[in-house]
């Protein structure tokens, strides 16, 4: 028996060798193996270990494949690359990203025109401490795709898309290695929005923007088949060496030339910044974001005393770069009002998303950055239509609309955000801002690009041109009369299945969800809707000839009094596109209505159709209680 089990196992490791394509293969190259001893019979006396060994070597390919398709997120691939995280073991291996960055070379190759002959890839990243290696796996994986690479070094994301349309440089595509906002550390209800150490991952670029998910998707599809097909997970040495580049000054550059150009100072054109016109306060979180300080308002004239933690480190030892952390914000007004500064800027660590502090200390994120950006771009082009994500209070749609402008709610995620404005603008609407709560922002003059600099360029020229025009205002009056609202909250419910359910049990409870405000079950509330840019049923689902894919499922529902008739709150119930839970948003103007609402929501909703046997609903129960 033991020398069987010995053959059996020496059998298995020899199919896994011996796959060459799909799993399907496997069991032609399994009947064409031919072992030394002369009685082997293969077909009559192995058959059974013939199955078993099926079944073990596709069980093994199929979890190789599942491994790499697992990492896509959205438009993104991210995972845990390093150890340290408590639960969680690395997933974003070097041979992994490796797979990828062919795959994306591959593909690059074939759906992009190119004049050149050969696919010309940059790459950059940012200071986290696993960058170096995965680096290195992506140009590996793009000398086996038979690209040239180019190593940007130190960058940020926005940067590696413009290095694929500021000349000379002009290449085919780009690649940045970074980690990014991440939903499963808001399941944990940690205060980061980043895991600075464990996670990294990879976003895509060519000519026309960021990839959208299906893009991904086939790039994660025929990266799986390429990692589990090869006998060796060990990444290989990088063929050519990359050509090093330097790109950021060039991007710099871009953005002073930008400021000068806007600003057109009467007096000092090359350094509008110079004397009282502009002192700021830049808290880069020791990221990537270094550079806008010194490459950017030191060269303007800008007075940039007391800025915070510039130089990039990827242990990032004070705080957790992000826009939307409560330490870095803090900071940064703290730094804003000792060093009587006229703004503070605060960047996420790839420098895609960034939030503001004005002159008297008031942080500007979220709703309130949504809201600034959209008075400076409605001045600029009155009537635009602002697109956002569905989770922006009843009073922002009012501060737009009592501003000239439209305000599109769309689904929840950058991405879709910005591919909406796109859309819109196809369509013939004129969308010249998309942003979505998290900070992630582009406007259409800037390539429909989330750029947090580029965010940060516009908001300075208005404030400089407050000045010039005699305002001793902040930046902050432009919103002084924005409403919020009295209450918000955010829970969540964790499915409770099988993994590979997960999916599925999500779509029937928010499905479940809409069919029952449609049937109305639930008094008094409505699926939502802007009723200006054929969005519809919940602010989320398209009625135009095109439909975007829809990549998670969700639906907003606004609420009324019963007594007025009118919508004192909304709810939001949102599948997670990476983690086996339900998000639960609601937003109240009145006290008390966001109890009112999760009462509601568990009773005659959760409970009432039996969605919550399937749903941990101990968020919404603590949330009830301790509001009660």
């Amino acid at each position: 028996m033991a020398s069987s089990k010995t053959s059996s196992l020496v059998s298995s490791k020899t199919v896994v060798s011996l796959f060459l394509s799909s799993p399907r293969t496997v069991k032609s190259s399994f009947l064409s193996f031919t072992p030394a001893s002369p009685s082997f019979k293969p077909l009559r006396t192995r058959s059974s270990n013939a199955t078993k060994i099926d079944e073990v070597t596709n069980n093994i390919l199929d979890e190789d494949m599942d491994q790499i398709r697992r990492l896509q997120n959205g438009s993104d691939v991210r995972g845990v690359a390093l150890e340290g995280e408590k639960g969680r073991t690395v997933t974003l291996t070097p041979a992994a990203v490796e797979a990828i960055a062919e795959s994306f070379g591959e593909w690059v190759a074939a759906t992009e025109s190119n004049v050149n002959g050969v696919i010309r890839v940059s790459l950059g990243r940012d200071p986290r401490v696993s960058g170096g290696k995965l680096s290195t796996a992506v140009f590996a994986g793009l000398a086996r795709a038979g690209c040239l690479a180019f190593d940007m070094g130190l960058a940020t994301t926005p940067a590696c898309f413009m290095s694929t349309l500021l000349p000379p440089f002009e290449y085919d595509a780009s690649i940045m290695v970074t980690a990014f906002k991440n939903p499963f550390v808001v399941v944990l209800k940690m205060t980061a929005s980043h895991l600075p150490y464990t996670r990294n991952g990879l976003k895509f670029f060519t000519k026309k923007g960021g990839l959208t998910s299906p893009e991904v998707e086939k790039i994660c599809d025929l990266a799986a088949r390429k990692y589990a097909n090869r006998q060796t997970k060990v990444s290989t040495l990088i063929r050519t060496r990359p050509q090093q580049v330097d790109f950021m000054s060039a991007y710099s550059k871009h953005l002073r030339e930008i400021i000068k150009e806007r600003i057109n100072h009467p007096e000092h054109y090359d350094t509008p910044l110079k004397g009282f016109q502009a002192r700021i306060v830049v808290n880069a979180g020791n990221g990537s974001g270094g550079f806008f300080t010194w490459d950017v308002l030191d060269k303007l004239g800008a007075d940039t005393f007391g800025s915070l933690y510039l130089n990039p480190d990827g242990m990032f030892p004070n705080h957790i770069p992000n826009p939307e952390d409560k330490t870095a914000m803090s900071r940064t007004r703290a730094a804003v009002l000792e060093n009587s500064a006229d703004l503070g800027v605060v960047f996420d660590t790839d420098v895609d998303r960034s939030g503001v502090v004005d002159n008297k200390g008031n942080p500007i994120n979220g709703d309130k950055l949504i809201a600034l950006m959209s008075a400076i771009v409605l001045k600029e082009h009155p009537g635009s239509t602002i697109v956002t994500d569905a989770r922006t209070s009843m009073g922002l749609t009012r501060f737009i609309t009592e501003r000239g402008g439209r305000h599109c709610l769309y689904r929840v995620g950058y991405r879709n955000v910005i591919d909406k404005g796109v859309e819109l603008n196809k369509d013939g609407i004129e969308s010249h801002l998309m942003m979505e709560t998290s900070g992630h922002g582009a406007v259409k003059e800037n390539h429909f690009l989330d750029d947090g600099a580029y965010m940060v360029v516009k908001i300075i020229i208005e404030m400089v041109r407050m000045r010039l025009a005699g305002s001793k205002e902040g930046i902050g009056s432009l919103i002084e009369d924005l409403e919020e609202p009295l209450e918000s909250a955010e829970l969540r419910m964790n499915i409770l299945s099988e993994p590979r359910d997960a999916k599925a049990k999500g779509i029937e409870a928010i499905e479940t969800f809409r069919q029952y405000i449609e049937e109305g079950k639930l008094e008094g509330w409505e699926l939502d809707s802007c009723g200006e840019c054929w969005v519809s049923e919940g602010c989320l689902v398209d009625s135009n000839d095109h439909p975007s894919a829809i990549d998670a499922h969700m639906y907003r529902a606004k609420v009324m009094d019963k007594k007025s008739g009118e919508e004192y709150g909304w709810v939001h119930m949102r599948q997670s596109i990476h983690n086996p839970n339900i998000a639960l948003n609601m937003q109240s103007v009145l006290p008390g209505g966001c109890l009112s609402m999760a009462s509601l929501f568990r009773d005659r909703f959760l409970e009432a159709s039996g969605v919550a046997r399937f749903l941990d609903i101990s968020d919404i129960d603590n949330y009830i209680g301790c509001q009660s």
